[in-house]
């Protein structure tokens, strides 16, 4: 009989993080403080951040960096997820391609969210923390921060970009149930979205505009810090868990991947799963290609410009050296809210920089059509950012149907759609369309300072 689930015992999960800076050929240029341009300090981003993350943020020298046995325990609850192998997905595509996937749907609150959640309120809890807050668009990250605060007995505030908030009521109510308060954003309850309401009364909100309140209820609201759901360094470096445990999963397996494709909105989800591998490729001289896939509608990977920019739109945040749309670029109101973002994290621009991985642009129906497959074939349905990587890894593996090539790709399921089911609804129904950006759309928007 054919094996199709792997998973690790308890005793063979990881007990470190992997740290990609520290291997990197070319490090990522440094942040800059937002109003002295000069290269930022781990002190000076501890003004917002828990100051262990701070560290973990700069830090370009330590390639393994050891998970807290408190949250070592907390990992073990729903950890090793497990690496599926995909036979009625590539059966029905006719493919020679063998495809896996490591399925983050089975963590709590349904996505990868939360392995870096339950960190980062670990060190603001160890440093006397009492609050802290965050920005969500879709609401996996601020369902798992809410989550996570309520473990370690911190109070949660989340603003969730507007739009997704109405086309996800229940994420709200998640965050709600674990004691969490949600503002949809732009807000009155902040200068940033006030300003931002101001200019633009009709505004829906972005992760930007999400961002700008969230910093800014963190800097003036005394114990408080700001956590992040992605972009960031030591968000990715909290994610490698995944592609960790896909190794050793991957060998047990008895195969190693050719390719290894995610969905990318900021990169948390994409560098957990590929940057263990991509060390591979760096230390060893493997030849696996990583493939990030972003929506057609916010094509920050292949159009965008690598500049200086600001991580939100009001500019409260440090410079981040990124591919960019503009931190004021207003993206389409997609239902994959979990990538409408205009920037890239500073490692993976870098990394695309260098040729090391690559991007590609997926249009809206594309991954409908694609997750709808995938529920059919392997009997989950997957949250509309995860369908951007069935879609993507669709993709190649047809192209291995017309070249015969038996090539091994893994992807990362990095959430479930039970909560998107109005979006199906509209797919099924013929009234979602696809969004696709002029270069007009792009040059318009402000990037850099």
């Amino acid at each position: 009989m054919k094996q199709k689930k792997f998973l690790l015992n308890e005793n063979e999960i990881p007990t470190q993080w992997y740290n990609i800076q520290a291997d990197m050929p070319n490090k990522p240029l440094p942040p800059l403080h937002p109003v002295t341009r000069q290269p930022l300090t781990w002190e000076d981003l501890a003004h917002i951040f828990p100051t262990e993350c701070c560290k973990q943020e700069l830090n370009t020298t330590d390639r393994w960096i050891d998970i807290p046995e408190e949250v070592l325990d907390k990992y073990k609850f729903y950890r090793s997820t497990p690496l599926v192998r995909a036979y009625e997905l590539e059966k029905a595509l006719g493919t020679p391609a063998h495809i896996y996937f490591k399925n983050e749907s089975t963590n709590p609150l349904g996505s990868h969210k939360v392995n870096s959640a339950l960190p980062q309120c670990y060190y603001a809890k160890q440093e006397g923390t009492t609050n802290v807050t965050t920005e969500t668009g879709a609401g996996q990250w601020g369902a798992a921060l809410s989550y996570a605060a309520s473990v370690f007995g911190l109070e949660a505030a989340v603003y969730q970009v507007k739009i997704s908030m109405q086309q996800k009521p229940y994420r709200s109510s998640i965050m709600r149930t674990f004691g969490a308060t949600v503002e949809g954003s732009p807000s009155m309850s902040t200068r940033a979205g006030k300003d931002i309401i101001t200019k633009n009364p009709m505004h829906m909100g972005s992760l930007g505009t999400a961002i700008s309140e969230a910093v800014e209820l963190a800097m003036t609201t005394p114990g408080c810090k700001y956590t992040l759901g992605s972009v960031l360094n030591h968000v990715a470096l909290h994610q490698s868990i995944i592609g960790l445990e896909a190794e050793k999963q991957m060998e047990k397996a008895g195969e190693y991947p050719d390719m290894v494709i995610a969905c990318f909105g900021g990169g948390s989800n994409f560098g957990g799963v590929a940057f263990p591998f991509m060390r591979h490729n760096i230390l060893d001289g493997k030849k696996t290609e990583f493939i990030a896939a972003e929506p057609e509608s916010c094509p920050k990977l292949t159009r965008g410009k690598f500049e200086y920019d600001f991580g939100d739109e009001a500019g409260l945040t440090p410079l981040l050296p990124m591919y960019t749309l503009g931190h004021d670029f207003r993206p389409a109101n997609i239902h994959a809210g979990g990538l409408r973002y205009h920037g890239a994290g500073m490692i993976v621009s870098q990394l695309i920089k260098d040729g090391m991985m690559r991007g590609v642009d997926i249009p809206q129906l594309e991954t409908f059509e694609a997750g709808i497959l995938f529920a059919r074939t392997e009997g989950i349905i997957p949250a509309p950012e995860s369908s951007h990587a069935i879609a993507a890894t669709i993709r190649e593996a047809l192209k291995c149907k017309e070249t015969g090539e038996e090539k091994v790709i893994l992807f990362n399921l990095s959430g479930h759609g039970l909560i998107d089911m109005t979006a199906y609804d509209q797919y099924i129904n013929g009234d979602l369309v696809n969004y696709q950006v002029t270069d007009d759309d792009i040059a318009k928007n402000h990037i850099g300072v």
